[in-house]
């Protein structure tokens, strides 16, 4: 089904790469910012790629089949939008002239959501090749699982530009052992070897063997020593990587800045040239020095044939995937919808539900062990795994095996010990399409995985993390185990769903919100430790993030709010019967997630809290920061946990229901005397605050 264009001939490869590298050094000198020394040293990579190597459709960005591209030095856009732009993607002449402006579909490096033909946001740099990873991951997976003889319907390549910032940058070493492990041979990585980075030659920090390194790896390494003139053995490495049944390492030999008095240095890495060099450069390279953002009649004959020829490989494969569905009608018709993003018909209402007084307690990291196993088999693009923590996280999937090697149509992954790569290589499943990955570790670690989790919140990617062994609970294991602050740096961070469940109702609401999440990523906050079922709990309530659980019996409206979150709700209950007894008529609110409730009316949040007229006290075994904007006091961690039986830790703390009784009533006195402030009260221009 492929259809690889001829290559062209020395003459119209060298004036095509001049015009690639001079119009990408063009937007940069436009901008008056950004990064020409890797575009301009580049461009024979993504010539050869572009024109020759990969099949894609400028019509169709969206094509299942389609060869990825990821460029994982991301600061090389210029490049990216050049080629997008002469192969005919929806990236205009005029948008190249506005690289880095507001509003612009050509940022200041890849996003996205915001250029056609770009697969992912990559700036952090290795992110990039570690996406590209969880894309090799999902063609290889999707393959095993619905190609059928004489029907290759997913049968193609993941391509990746990346640089000695990539490979210097540990989260690359990660995800390439795990790929080399894997066996992922469509994987093609070419390495821009220019010796240079931000500070000056590599010498002064890295200089180790890096083909070594990856085929220690199992990788399958090439060198290439020159792409200046003749492209031949670039094309001969390809084509010999295409063949590989290892993933492939193609370390090219370029020139930062080639033709530049700045070339072959740091300083031709992240600013203009200036239009005196920049004019130069251009005669360099045998063009018209004053002629901007030019490229020669060849050259666009040249890709207007070879946008002919790609949207040609593309129709092909649309005719054979209608036969395909005519002779396995229920594969295509599941693949569709899976490419489609729609979740199949009753799957939501398939999650468990628990009764108060009925179900046993359990932790809820056991909860959603029954939550990913009743939702698994009807939803068979769930797939991910744990970083080596399997047995703690119980995230196994009953209904599937692993994805090996030698199994690659098993749907749980191993990651290893691999946090920050394990979230990026989901980022690159959930990119590539028709997958809806999930990966798990303890939720401290998700400290290591902060950078990728960042990425799914911008990128607007729904991962699910799973995230057990969530507070000071953990116990034993001690301070370093234990995430104090993490809840509070998860909620930081804009557009993702920070979600602590109390019990087995608000688990399967915490998962019903991560489903439905596509661009929203969610983290599931799970004890280690059994909860009880709440009296009051519901999915229903906790769908809006926050909700009231009870109030207790007593004469006249509650004198406080006591709100929180996870196991600390059952202590919440515990206190409030005690306040009852004391005289204080408490209502209970359980927040599972802040975000969801932030986004409800204004009336309803103050229906919830009793319209500010009450103090509210929250508790939390972590960090304070955030509730101010709920309640007027908190029982929290200002401090490190410590090494003990998870109760033990909990009481040494205060988080006890004698207490919660003694901070309560203290707030309850205090505010008895003065006015208490409406906290939940937003005024008009708050939105200057957001950022709307």
């Amino acid at each position: 089904m492929r259809s690889t264009p001829a290559a062209a001939s020395p003459a119209l490869d060298l004036l095509s790469t001049s015009c690639i590298r001079m119009f990408s050094a063009d937007m940069v000198e436009a901008a008056k910012s950004g990064h020409p020394g890797a575009p301009i040293g580049c461009a024979p990579l993504a010539h050869v790629l572009w024109s020759e190597a990969m099949s894609y459709s400028p019509s169709r960005p969206g094509w299942i089949n389609r060869d990825r591209f990821v460029l994982s030095n991301g600061h090389a856009c210029a490049l990216q939008y050049a080629m997008l732009h002469l192969t005919g993607y929806a990236v205009s002449d005029a948008d190249c002239r506005a690289f880095r402006q507001v509003e612009s579909s050509t940022p200041g490096h890849p996003e996205n959501f915001m250029t056609p033909g770009v697969e992912v946001c990559t700036g952090p740099l290795g992110q990039g090749l570690t996406n590209a990873v969880g894309m090799a991951v999902s063609e290889r997976h999707l393959g095993a699982v619905y190609n059928r003889p004489g029907f290759d319907v997913v049968d193609h390549c993941t391509y990746v530009i990346c640089g000695d910032g990539c490979l210097q940058e540990g989260v690359t070493s990660e995800a390439s052992s795990l790929a080399g492990h894997l066996g992922l041979g469509k994987l093609i990585v070419l390495y821009d070897d220019n010796s240079i980075t931000i500070d000056g030659s590599t010498d002064l920090s890295f200089t180790e063997d890096v083909g070594k390194r990856y085929e220690s790896y199992d990788w399958h390494v090439q060198s290439v020593a020159d792409v200046s003139g003749d492209l031949s053995e670039l094309r001969a490495a390809i084509e010999a990587a295409r063949g590989s049944e290892k993933p492939s390492l193609i370390k090219v030999r370029t020139v930062i800045g080639h033709g530049s008095s700045k070339g072959g240095t740091s300083k031709a890495h992240g600013a203009p040239l200036g239009a005196e060099d920049l004019a130069n450069t251009k005669k360099f390279w045998g063009l018209d020095g004053e002629k901007s953002f030019y490229v020669a009649d060849e050259v666009r004959e040249h890709y207007e044939g070879v946008r002919a020829k790609v949207e040609g490989g593309a129709d092909e494969w649309e005719k054979m995937f209608a036969e395909y569905g005519q002779k396995h009608k229920d594969l295509a018709a599941e693949l569709s919808r899976r490419i489609a993003g729609e979740l199949p018909e009753g799957l939501i209402s398939s999650l468990p539900s628990f009764e108060f007084g009925v179900d046993p307690s359990k932790a809820t990291r056991q909860i959603s062990e029954a939550c990913l196993n009743t939702i698994a088999p009807a939803l068979p693009e769930l797939m991910g795994g744990s970083a080596d923590l399997t047995p703690s996280n119980l995230t196994a999937l009953k209904c599937s095996g692993d994805f090996q090697k030698a199994t690659p149509a098993g749907r749980y992954l191993r990651f290893g010990v691999r946090e920050h790569a394990m979230a990026g290589i989901c980022n690159g499943m959930f990119a590539y399409g028709a997958m809806r990955p999930f990966c798990a570790t303890f939720l401290n670690f998700a400290g290591y995985a902060l950078g990728s989790i960042r990425l799914s919140a911008l990128s607007r990617f729904g991962v699910i993390y799973v995230c057990t062994h969530d507070s000071i609970g953990q116990g034993e294991d001690g301070p370093t185990h234990q995430p104090v602050e993490m809840l509070e740096s998860l909620r930081a961070m804009p557009n993702i769903n920070v979600l602590r469940p109390c019990d087995g109702n608000e688990t399967s609401a915490a998962y019903q919100i991560a489903l439905e999440g596509r661009e929203t990523p969610s983290v599931l906050c799970l004890t280690r430790q059994g909860v009880a079922v709440v009296e009051g709990s519901s999915k229903e309530g906790a769908l809006k993030g926050g909700y009231v659980l009870s109030e207790t019996e007593g004469a006249g409206e509650a004198k406080l709010v006591i709100a929180a979150t996870g196991s600390e709700v059952n202590l919440a209950v515990s206190a409030s019967k005690l306040l009852a007894a004391a005289g204080i008529k408490t209502r209970l609110v359980s927040i599972p997630c802040m975000e969801k409730f932030d986004a409800q009316s204004d009336e309803y949040r103050s229906d919830v809290f009793l319209g500010g007229k009450v103090p509210v006290l929250s508790i939390e075994a972590a960090a304070p920061h955030g509730w101010q904007k709920y309640s007027h006091a908190h029982i929290g961690m200002d401090r490190f946990g410590a090494s003990g039986k998870g109760g033990d830790i909990f009481k040494k703390f205060g988080f006890t229901p004698e207490n919660v009784v003694k901070q309560a009533s203290e707030v309850v006195k205090y505010y008895s005397d003065v006015p208490v402030p409406n906290l939940l009260h937003r005024p008009k221009f708050a939105n200057f605050v957001t950022g709307h």
